[in-house]
């Protein structure tokens, strides 16, 4: 009797293996499963993992003062349940993560909001080694009510399951540099006329900088094995190459690489010292993961100030552009970036340009 088999050869045509390079089609829409009710339970976790100290998500009294009727959940931890639904259709062959783009951040989540998400094929590009290629998806997240969380771009490398397979012709879309003023989603309801600048930490609001500052975080935090692992089963990202030590011990570093999006949590972490009143995070308009980092590594961050952007129809709120750097074993008083040739410094593990949303005077 012939044993029925599915696409990567297994012996039961009921478990999935991912999809290969070759299994995607731009336009292709991908319906993601799992919905996954945000708890309380799930914010305690992600201050657990990060320490995050911002005012507004970790404080219900501090949200109402502002408007809203308790606190949402950290902006980041949305985008990863987003992130980790997407992962067993789009990157569960991945090599890496390489990018975010045109990331516009909707209505906030709270817990007890259920969270689904779709994707859309938008760009494939075979690499030259003919073995692996590039997948561009815009992946959107919503809420039980239909209004949308997260709208988003990333690309990524995922391995082909035959070498010999035919290359697509590329594309490769057009996106923009940063997300536009007035594409920023400020929560309906959300004022800081009385925003108390003792409770959030610091007394620096928006008019307080200026395009080109930069700002040593001067704190670090080192990763650590269990830690970058139980944030990869919160978000229920299934990508080997974050959890498979048996897989990943054939690949060129020999083990496992820790979750880019854990990366930029302790980077934007880290950040509090300097920009605790960067209450919210309105886009994410680029990112780059430069290098891998392992448990072990300390990570440190500094960033610069952009863009001060005036937001329409606003006189009590203005937004930031920031591009934050992270490095590992590193500190960051020198700003390290990229060297004289255009390298990036060898500490450099991660690029993140974003907005921020910050009171006024």
């Amino acid at each position: 009797m012939t044993i029925p088999t599915n696409a990567a050869g297994n012996a039961s045509p009921k478990t999935v293996p991912g999809n290969y390079f070759e299994n995607f089609a731009v336009g292709q829409a991908l319906a993601h499963a799992t919905p996954r009710t945000v708890t309380a339970g799930d914010t305690a976790l992600y201050t657990a993992l990060y320490g995050s100290r911002f005012a507004l998500q970790s404080a219900d009294t501090f949200a109402q003062t502002l408007g809203l009727a308790r606190a949402p959940v950290d902006d980041l931890l949305a985008f990863h349940i987003v992130f980790g639904k997407t992962v067993p259709d789009i990157s569960l062959n991945a090599v890496a993560n390489l990018g975010y783009a045109a990331c516009r951040f909707g209505a906030p989540v709270f817990p007890g909001d259920t969270i689904t998400a779709r994707s859309t094929v938008t760009g494939l590009k075979e690499n030259s080694s003919g073995k692996t290629g590039v997948v561009y998806v815009n992946s959107v997240g919503h809420n039980q009510d239909g209004a949308v969380v997260l709208d988003y771009v990333r690309w990524v490398m995922v391995n082909k399951r035959d070498a010999g397979a035919p290359a697509p012709a590329p594309v490769e879309p057009d996106l923009p540099e940063a997300v536009a003023a007035g594409d920023l989603a400020v929560p309906d309801g959300l004022s800081f006329a009385d925003y108390d600048d003792a409770l959030a930490g610091s007394a620096a609001r928006w008019d307080d900088y200026a395009p080109g500052e930069r700002i040593d975080h001067v704190d670090a935090m080192t990763v650590e094995e269990a830690e970058h692992m139980l944030a990869t089963r919160l978000y229920q990202n299934t990508a080997k190459v974050h959890f498979n030590q048996h897989a990943a011990g054939d690949t060129r570093f020999g083990r496992r690489i820790v979750y880019g999006g854990h990366v930029i949590s302790h980077a934007r972490a880290l950040s509090f010292n300097g920009l605790a009143n960067a209450c919210k995070i309105l886009a994410i308009n680029g990112g780059r993961h430069v290098a891998p980092l392992f448990a072990g590594d300390t990570i440190y961050a500094w960033s610069e100030v952009l863009e001060r952007i005036a937001l329409p129809g606003r006189n009590d709120a203005g937004a930031l552009r920031l591009r934050t750097i992270a490095t590992k074993d590193s500190p960051c008083a020198e700003f390290p970036h990229k060297t004289d040739d255009g390298k990036y410094d060898p500490a450099v593990v991660l690029d993140f340009d974003y907005t921020v949303l910050m009171p006024r005077r």
